[in-house]
This record gives structure tokens, C-alpha cells and sequence, in this order.
């Protein structure tokens, strides 16, 4: 049995609840995406010639050779445009934009006009190859494209309330459930980038349209079924078809049947570890925290696999800063605990997407299950790896987010990249991000009960039948951990909120109100106060990873060190050592260069640079001199110029 979902469910509609003052911490970020960002990303896909493409003209880059073969370079631009015009659109919701406006229905026009007579649209199948339609779904991206393409019209349909764009989406999904599913003379295949599973689901809380529920629970059900077709793997049978070489294999993938790589070389509910290109897993198993929301038949083996794989990368393959993946080949997941901070030490890539899909993930299990452990993973991978993936100008933008530099990657953003799909991703994120603070059901006509998910400055309005709600956060966290909440609300109505307790705080022996599961329980009166240590601590990773290191957090923001900072280091920091018996400091400071305020940590005479004579094998470390070490936040790193050296973990010195 389904359940009747509305599409308020999701943080994509939830957000417009939600308003973020003017001048606090996300105010003024997300204030950013609107005035520069979004003008700043259409800029770029005009002269990358991805806003034209939907005109099906040929463009030059289509002849260039695939950087990663078999992907033509420019197969994502359908879901660069869709992820723009989604995020655009959210914007347009706290913000007229008249250019941006313009853009979004110029766009909408062409991927109208792009649409052919059987509801097939994309872009390089019908200028490039049309008559490779649908024979390699494990790497072609065909409903990756299409599922992005979903979720920008659900947005512009809630926006403008009309069908403009949403009509020839659906009608691109009726295409695809007539060539996708169990039946006989189906294809039984999945996509290769999971993405069209959770629009699907999205899509059916608009349209009440079984058939959308039904096309993405086959997706997410079939996938990893060894003899899905024909008796064999669908990826196999497919290569068959298509008459691959016998050992020809993708150049993500390590050897030949390497389906962990996008999470299908079992069914589901088998994977017992988390497996593969990051982001494609988080992309999947959103949507089957989401499906086990919405389908009461669903098999509770769904719910239990999705609690195993989140334990396994939360304790054993996330870095201190919520980035998760740590190979750069196939842009995922290594074994357990392998986690270096450098290319140069074994690796590290940290994708800004995957970090995006931890918080999506997050969000949709806290939807099953209100463990505010999902909450925690949320709000690192917010603070640092995501905010930290975006200049603070707007302009430029972090691909991979490694927490140490060498010299064949230092720390740096870029203005684009050949694949770009992390600024957009961004953009779309940061304009929806009051959607993530909190949830809220009514419990009853008379009893609103909101869970606070991220503490920060914050207005939530929620209509009642006997009026409205409003409820305040009131902070300047994360530099302060007091928090207060103001109730407004009709006197029939009682509110309850339950105020999530990060694990990095303590909760005091005199509880200032009942905790329950890690939550404070506020009811009974109109305003509370709630307050949250922030002293800065060492952060150490697990002995098992090998790395002998420790780094500096306050709160919920991670620190790193910079040259910027150090004119003195020229090594990426690798001989610097960080002793951890002297203590750290605070300070409010205001950058010179950004105008950025933050509370700065010092280290004084903390570092010790070891001496390095070149011998392999050492009796002991002698060090040369001690030095003062400055830590400032892992989001704010390369913002100031620089050589590009950068480090998140000293090496611990012996206590």
C-alpha cells in the first residue's frame, strides 16, 4: 500500500516555510547564490555553449574525445541546464530576478522545442548519436539527464503554476516506462547514475500518478539482479548488445564486472558495505529512504540495509570534514578506514556532490527514523566540505575537497569544470536549504510538533486551522552556542520543539529541560533558551586508518591550516606537527582581505617541524624549531591567495 504523499514532503517545496534573516550566517550565503551566483553560473553556461543546446545545433566540443571514455565530454549538459533552472527558480521564490526569470522560460522553450514526436529528449541522442537511444544505460546517463530534467519542472511547475515544463517532462517519462519495466518486451535495466528514482518519487507526490511510483520501485528493486534479462546481468546482456569486446571496461572501473562501481552487483538489500561512486550511492539510497517512506508493502530488509550502509560510511568511510570518497578513479568509496588527505598519500576526492547527496540521504531517513545522528552528518558535511565548495565571492567552486594539498593538487576553486555538475548542485541546494532545518507534523488540530535538524537564525511559519504558527531561532551559531526560540501562536495550539543535541557538545549534569534521544523537549511556554558547548577540540580519526594525526573543530566547523597564514611552509605542511598539550585559543576575527568573520584558533609554539635528512628507517624524530600555528575554517581555505597548501590533520606529536 502507498502512501499519499504530498509534495510539501520534500525540502524542495518545504523551504518556502522557512526564512533566513539578512544578516545571519546563511542569510548572507544564500543571499549570495541569489545575487551573484546564479548570474555568475548562466553566464557560464552561455559561453560553454550549454545554454544553446537544447536548439540541437552542433556544437564544436561535440567532436572532442572523451576525457573519460566511454562518457562524451558534454553528456551532462542537459542536467547542468536542469539543475540551474531548478535552483533559479527556488531563488525566484525568495527574489524577483527578471534576467533570471527570462533565462528560466527562454530554457523551457528550447527544451520544448528539443522534445521529439515520441516524448524522447536529450540533448546527444538526438544531435550526436540517435541511434544509440538506450543501448548502454550503465554508462550514458540517459534517465541521469532525465531525472534532473523531472526535478527542474516539479520546481517550475510549484513556482508558476503552470505545466509549461512539467507536461513534456511527463510525457518524456511515459517514454521511458514504455521502454523500462518488468513486462515482456521491456528492457529490464536500471540507470547506471541513479538520479531518476528520486525525481520519480518526487514527481508522483505531484502527479498521484501510480505509474511513477511504480517505474521508480522497479528501478530501485531490479537493481543488482543477476539474471534480470534474458537470465543474465542487465549491464552484461546490454554489452552483449551492443558487442563490446570481450575485456573492453569503462576507465572508472578497475576490471572488467566491476558493477559496485554504480551499485548494482547485488540487489540492494544484499550490499553489505557502501560501495562505489559516491555520489551515484547516495543518489540511490536517498531514493530508497524515500520509497520505504511512501510504500508500506516495501520489505523491511530495505530499511535495515539502509541503516547497515549508513553505519559503514559514517564510521568507517567519512572524512573529519563530511567528505566521503576517498579514490579518485572511480570518484568513490575504498575500503574500510582508508582515508588519506592527499593525492600524494594514497589519495583522496571528497566530491562537493557527494557531500550534497549525504544531506540529501540524511533528510530522507530522518523522514523514517528522527535519529539525529543522520542530523549530525547533515550539518558537517554542510559546514565544511559543502559551504567550503563554494568561493566566498560566488565565482568560483570546488570540485573534489581534499583535506591536504600537494604539488599536483594544491587548494583551489575553479570557475567551471568539463563535467559541472557540483555548481549547479550548489546553487539548488543553498536556495532550498531551509528545508533541512526542521520538520514539523501536526500531531493533531491542536499540537505542532517541530524537530530542529541545524541550529541556526531562522523564521518557520506554519498554518493551522486556527492560525498561524511562528517559530523563531534566534543565534549567531555557529560562532555562539546560545540559541533561543520564540513561539508565536494561537492559544488553542500547542508547540512542541524537539532541539537536536550535536554528539561534539556535552549535555550538562543540570539539564536546563528534558532530553529525550539526544534532544531537548521545549513545551509549555513561549520562549527557551538552549546553549551548546563550543570549545575547540582535537579531532583524531580512527587508529585503523593508519593516520597518526589530529585536527581543530569548534562545534560543528572543522579548521585547517594555510600558507596564507604561514609564510613559512613550503612542504604542504607534512613536516609541521601539531603538539597537543598546548592549548588553543580563540579569537573573534574579521578577515582583511573578504571582510569574512569568524572566530579564528592559535596554536602559539604548537607546531614543530620535523627534521627530514632523507633516511628510510629512523631510530626517532628530532624536530627543528617549534612555530606558531593560526587555524582558520576548512570553508574559508583559498580565499586569500596564496601558494595553495592547505592541511585539515597535523601529525601528532608524541605526548
Amino acid at each position: 500500500m502507498s502512501r499519499s504523499p504530498s509534495s510539501s514532503d520534500y525540502p524542495q517545496c518545504s523551504y518556502g516555510s522557512t526564512s533566513l534573516p539578512s544578516g545571519s550566517f546563511w542569510g548572507k550565503q544564500t543571499a549570495g547564490v541569489r545575487t551573484t551566483t546564479l548570474a555568475f553560473q548562466l553566464h557560464m553556461l552561455k559561453t560553454t555553449g550549454r545554454y544553446d543546446a537544447f536548439k540541437l545545433k552542433w556544437h564544436p566540443s561535440y567532436d572532442d574525445p572523451p576525457t573519460h571514455w566511454p562518457v562524451p565530454n558534454h553528456l551532462f549538459w542537459d542536467s547542468d541546464v536542469a539543475k540551474w533552472i531548478e535552483g533559479a527558480v527556488y531563488s525566484l521564490a525568495v527574489s524577483e530576478d527578471a534576467a533570471v526569470e527570462n533565462a528560466v522560460e527562454e530554457l523551457v522553450d528550447m527544451i520544448r522545442g528539443a522534445q521529439q514526436e515520441d516524448g524522447y529528449l536529450n540533448i546527444h541522442f538526438t544531435v550526436v548519436a540517435p541511434e544509440q537511444r538506450w543501448t548502454n544505460v550503465r554508462d550514458l546517463h540517459e534517465m541521469y539527464n532525465a531525472g534532473h530534467l523531472i526535478e527542474a519542472a516539479i520546481a517550475h511547475h510549484n513556482h508558476f503554476g503552470n505545466r509549461r515544463l512539467l507536461d513534456p517532462i511527463v510525457k518524456y517519462v511515459d517514454h521511458i516506462d514504455r521502454k523500462f519495466g518488468p513486462e515482456d518486451g521491456k528492457l529490464h535495466g536500471y540507470p547506471g547514475h541513479p538520479e531518476i528514482e528520486l525525481a520519480l518519487l518526487r514527481l508522483y507526490g505531484i502527479t498521484r500518478d501510480e505509474k511513477h511510483l511504480r517505474l521508480a520501485k522497479y528501478f530501485l528493486i531490479e537493481r543488482g539482479n543477476l539474471t534480470g534479462q534474458d537470465g543474465k546481468h542487465f549491464y552484461d546482456w546490454e554489452m552483449k548488445q551492443r558487442g563490446d569486446r570481450e575485456n573492453e571496461v569503462p576507465r572508472y572501473y578497475p576490471e572488467k564486472g566491476s558493477y559496485w562501481y554504480q551499485q548494482a552487483l547485488t540487489p540492494i538489500t544484499q550490499q553489505q558495505t557502501i560501495e562505489g561512486h559516491s555520489v551515484r550511492a547516495m543518489y540511490l539510497y536517498t531514493a530508497v529512504a524515500d520509497l520505504v517512506r511512501l510504500d508500506s508493502t516495501l520489505s523491511e530488509e530495505y530499511q535495515v540495509a539502509l541503516k547497515r550502509l549508513w553505519r559503514n560510511m559514517v564510521e568507517q568511510k567519512m572524512y573529519e570534514t563530511g567528505g566521503i570518497g576517498a579514490v579518485k578513479q572511480w570518484e568513490g568509496f575504498g575500503i574500510d578506514y582508508l582515508l588519506p588527505q592527499a593525492t600524494d598519500e594514497g589519495g583522496c576526492y571528497a566530491e562537493t556532490c557527494a557531500s550534497i547527496g549525504i544531506m540529501m540521504m540524511a533528510e530522507r531517513m530522518l523522514a523514517i527514523d528522527p535519529d539525529g545522528d543522520y542530523a549530525d552528518a547533515m550539518e558537517l558535511a554542510l559546514y565544511n566540505t559543502i559551504l567550503g565548495s563554494k568561493s566566498l565571492d560566488g565565482k568560483a567552486f570546488t570540485y573534489v575537497n581534499q583535506l591536504a594539498s600537494c604539488p599536483n593538487d594544491p587548494s583551489k576553486r575553479d570557475e567551471w569544470f568539463e563535467c559541472a555538475c557540483c555548481p549547479p548542485n550548489v546553487t539548488r541546494l543553498f536556495a532550498t536549504l531551509g528545508g533541512y532545518i526542521w520538520s514539523w507534523r501536526e500531531q493533531s488540530p491542536d499540537r505542532i510538533e517541530v524537530t530542529v535538524h541545524l541550529h541556526t537564525a531562522a523564521t518557520l511559519r506554519i498554518p493551522t486551522s486556527h492560525g498561524e504558527v511562528v517559530l523563531e531561532q534566534i543565534t549567531n551559531y555557529p560562532w555562539d552556542g546560545k540559541v533561543s526560540y520564540r513561539v508565536t501562536a494561537p492559544t488553542e495550539v500547542t508547540v512542541v520543539i524537539k532541539s537536536r543535541i550535536p554528539k561534539w557538545t556535552t549535555i550538562p549534569e543540570k539539564q536546563p529541560y528534558p532530553v529525550v534521544g539526544r534532544k531537548y523537549i521545549l513545551e509549555g511556554a513561549s520562549e527557551f533558551e538552549v546553549n551548546f558547548d563550543l570549545t575547540p577540540r582535537f579531532v583524531r580519526p580512527h587508529p585503523f586508518t593508519g593516520r597518526d594525526t589530529i585536527a581543530v573543530a569548534r562545534g560543528p566547523v572543522v579548521y585547517c591550516v594555510e600558507d596564507a597564514d604561514h609564510s613559512w611552509v613550503d612542504d604542504h605542511f607534512k613536516t609541521t606537527y601539531l603538539d597537543p598539550v598546548v592549548s588553543l585559543v580563540e579569537e573573534n576575527h574579521t578577515d582583511a582581505s573578504t571582510g569574512e568573520a569568524f572566530v579564528r584558533i592559535k596554536s602559539p609554539g604548537g607546531g614543530a617541524l620535523l627534521d627530514v635528512d632523507g633516511t628510510m628507517q629512523r631510530t626517532k624524530d628530532t624536530f627543528k624549531e617549534r612555530k606558531d600555528l593560526v587555524f582558520v575554517p576548512f570553508y574559508f581555505r583559498g580565499n586569500r591567495g596564496g601558494k595553495g597548501m592547505l592541511r585539515v590533520g597535523l601529525r601528532r606529536l608524541a605526548e
